[in-house]
């Protein structure tokens, strides 16, 4: 679990730094900055939420911090769908950083399950 753990923890800072540089290329019109901010805070605390999980001091409070992790995951591709369906960005330069937020989305929801199955 170790090398699992210390793999999402890479993937989830790789992501979120790949939210700061799509940050920063954003245009900087008013509805696009609003949004950007608020997919900036959201995609840099998924990786936050991650590494707290894995201090938890029980099944309970790590089901429930990967379940914080989830629904910043979940804020994170509403804001990214927000800017490609407003006109703000173009679909395929945000594709790579929709995909990678659904594929870490099945992750911790896998990781939830299989912790919850054992309460």
């Amino acid at each position: 679990m170790s090398d699992e753990r210390d793999d999402l923890r890479k993937r989830t800072k790789r992501f979120a730094l790949r939210v700061i540089k799509s940050y920063e290329t954003l245009p900087r019109s008013g509805f696009a900055q609003v949004l950007g901010h608020q997919l900036l805070r959201s995609g840099t605390s998924v990786g936050a939420n991650f590494r707290e999980a894995h201090r938890s001091r029980s099944n309970a409070e790590f089901v429930s911090k990967v379940g914080d992790s989830l629904k910043e995951l979940e804020e994170t591709a509403y804001w990214l769908e927000l800017l490609v369906e407003s006109g703000a960005v173009a679909q395929q330069k945000l594709a790579a950083l929709l995909d990678e937020t659904s594929q870490l989305t099945a992750i911790p929801t896998a990781i939830a399950k299989k912790v919850r199955s054992r309460l």
